[in-house]
């Protein structure tokens, strides 16, 4: 699907979100087909032309405005992510042949070096699709322990975070909150699907988990964008028990290259403890037996 049918699906699927209380219209009991806004009714809320509006949703306009994406984004009552979002979708596409099959990803000597800086600290050096470029021992040890540690070195074998978040029983329970970890994966998915619409890997990447997890499919139908950069998780680690880390991504402008994901726990709590646990332990996290491939794209 091109951007301009991205485009249509978000429209509908953020449309559809909204209750007429919710922006202040009056329904007088009036029974609805269909939950959500109406068309016209958003349209006039932003300020536009009810048949234009339907135009956007039906993928049959290319034009739009900034001034006009910004005043659905206001109707839509979208965050600062989301109409980021809006407005990449809506961009024209370039014409020209068909894109290339993207070449595997690798860490550049820079992220490399930060990645070897950050010894003692748990990291990982993510794609843009959520596979696991490299990680340190502690990253490892504290988000897939029970994972080859060195299958970031295979491209073909490599860890994929929104792999293991759905369909990875260990990392499901690693996470006290599993639904809040999994429509962070999601919404950081859709950001950059809208970025990359063209990737047929990414593409396969959320045809694949649709079809084998329910839950990843009725999150990925309602369009919410989520630029999830600094989070708090309570994990139940299998080696160092339960502990609240603070996960933070730094990634590069636009999510143009690899993202190094960092996770710190406050100074002197017992999580930080359990940390500098995890890190003495030197990879104690592989106390649960490795599995190969965990996570990774099937063969």
């Amino acid at each position: 699907m091109d951007k301009h049918g991205r485009l249509a699906d978000f429209l509908q699927a953020r449309r559809g979100l909204l209750l007429p209380e919710d922006v202040g219209l009056r329904t007088y009991g009036e029974r609805r087909r269909v939950p959500g806004l109406r068309r016209e009714e958003l349209a006039m809320l932003a300020g536009i032309s009810a048949p234009y509006y339907a135009r956007l949703e039906q993928g049959q306009s290319r034009n739009a405005s900034p001034e006009v994406l910004d005043a659905i984004a206001t109707a839509l009552r979208l965050d600062e992510s989301e109409r980021a979002h809006l407005h990449e979708l809506a961009r024209t596409p370039k014409r020209g042949n068909a894109a290339p099959r993207p070449r595997p990803e690798r860490v550049t000597p820079a992220t490399g070096a930060l990645l070897a800086a950050l010894e003692g600290t748990p990291a990982l050096v993510l794609g843009r699709r959520g596979d696991v470029l490299a990680w340190n021992a502690q990253g490892h040890a504290l988000f897939a322990g029970h994972v080859d540690r060195g299958s970031p070195a295979e491209p073909g074998h490599r860890p994929n975070m929104a792999r293991l978040v759905f369909l990875d029983a260990h990392t499901r329970e690693l996470y006290a909150d599993w639904p809040s970890k999994a429509r962070a994966v999601v919404g950081n998915l859709r950001l950059t699907a809208g970025r990359h619409p063209e990737d047929p890997l990414l593409a396969g990447l959320v045809g694949e988990l649709t079809m084998r997890s329910q839950e990843f499919a009725a999150l990925w139908a309602d369009h919410r964008i989520l630029a999830c950069d600094v989070a708090d998780y309570t994990m139940h680690h299998p080696t160092v028990g339960p502990l609240t880390v603070t996960q933070q991504t730094l990634q590069s402008p636009r999510g143009t290259g690899p993202a190094v994901v960092i996770a710190t726990a406050a100074p002197g709590s017992p999580s930080a403890a359990a940390l500098s646990l995890l890190a003495r332990a030197g990879g104690a996290g592989e106390a649960v037996r490795p599995r190969r491939g965990a996570g990774s794209r099937p063969s």
